[in-house]
C-alpha cells in the first residue's frame, strides 16, 4: 500500500498542472514541499482497517468498507473526493453509488497484499469495489489491479500479469508508453487504469514506473497511486520515499497504516534496502 501512497502523493502536485515540458521524465523529484495526501492515501488506508474487520468475508467486507469509507470520508472532507461520493459521504446511505470512477482502483491495493491466493484477492477486491463502485467497470478496475499487486507478489513476470489481465478483464495492455501519449483528464476506470496498469508493465523500476504514470498528463494522483501499487509488489520501494511519504501522513492515518501492518505480519512488505 506503501507504493499507492507514493504514487498518490507524488502526482498531487501535478493534478491539473500536469506541465510536462522541461521535466526530464527519466529523473525528476517524486517529492516536493507541495507533495500531500488526497483521498487516494485516505481510502487506501480505510480499505486496509476494512480488510481487518471483514475477517475474509466478502459480504462483511463490503459493509465494512462502506462504514470505513464513511469514517475516514468524514475525518478528511477536503482531501479531494469527486461530487458524487462527497455527497454519499455526507448522508446516511450505504447503498453503492452504480460508480465506474477510477476510485475503486485507487484504494484496492490493501487487498492484493492481505489475500492468500488469487482467487480470494480477486473475490476481496470486487467487494472492495461495490460498496461504492458497483458499476462492472468500476469493479473490473478494481480487480485487475488487485491481481497484478497479487500476482506481482508471487513473482510473475510483467509478461505474465498482462496476460492475466488481458484474458481475464479485457484490457488492452499490449501500447507502449509513447502510444499511450496524452491520456487527458479523466477519472473513469476504463478510460484510466489500462494506462497506468501499462506504466508498471512498460517500466523497470518503482521510481520509473511512478513517473510515467505521472507524465500521462491525465489524472496524475490517482494514476500514479494504480501504477505505484503494482510496481511496489514489482520491485519494492526505496527507504527514503518510504520517509518522505510517512512523514506527510498524521497520526491517525499512521496508526492506520501500521495497524494494517502488524495484521498482515511482514513488516513493510515493499521497502526496498
Amino acid at each position: 500500500m506503501i507504493g499507492a501512497i507514493i504514487g498518490d502523493m507524488a502526482g498531487s502536485r501535478f493534478e491539473h498542472h500536469p506541465h510536462r515540458e522541461g521535466i526530464d521524465p527519466l529523473d525528476f523529484p517524486l517529492f516536493s514541499v507541495a507533495s500531500r495526501f488526497t483521498d487516494d492515501t485516505v481510502m487506501s488506508i480505510a480499505v486496509s482497517q476494512a480488510l481487518m474487520d471483514a475477517g475474509g468475508d466478502p459480504d462483511r467486507m463490503r459493509e465494512a468498507c462502506a462504514l470505513r469509507f464513511k469514517e475516514f470520508g468524514r475525518r478528511y472532507p477536503h482531501a479531494g473526493y469527486g461530487g458524487r461520493f462527497k455527497k454519499w459521504l455526507a448522508s446516511e446511505d450505504l447503498s453503492p453509488l452504480g460508480s465506474f470512477g477510477n476510485g475503486s482502483a485507487m484504494r484496492v491495493s490493501p487487498v492484493g497484499w492481505s489475500c492468500g491466493s488469487l482467487e480470494e484477492t480477486e473475490r476481496m477486491a470486487r467487494a472492495s469495489a461495490e460498496a461504492t463502485h458497483n458499476h462492472p467497470e468500476g469493479v473490473k478496475g478494481a480487480c485487475s489491479v488487485a491481481a497484478a499487486i497479487f500476482l506481482a507478489r508471487q513473482g510473475q513476470s510483467q509478461k505474465e500479469i498482462r496476460r492475466h489481465l488481458q484474458r481475464t478483464y479485457g484490457y488492452e495492455l499490449d501500447k507502449s508508453l509513447d502510444e499511450i501519449g496524452n491520456t487527458g483528464f479523466d477519472v473513469t476506470c476504463q478510460g484510466s487504469v489500462p494506462q497506468a496498469i501499462i506504466c508498471a508493465l512498460e517500466t523497470s523500476s518503482f521510481e520509473e514506473a511512478v513517473r510515467s504514470a505521472i507524465l500521462l498528463r491525465g489524472d496524475a494522483d490517482t494514476q500514479g497511486a494504480i501504477a505505484g501499487s503494482i510496481a511496489e509488489a514489482l520491485w519494492g520501494v526505496p527507504q527514503e520515499l518510504f520517509n518522505e511519504a510517512t512523514r506527510r501522513l498524521d497520526r491517525f492515518l499512521l496508526d492506520g497504516l501500521g495497524r494494517w501492518l502488524a495484521w498482515i505480519g511482514q513488516g513493510q512488505p515493499g521497502l526496498r534496502q
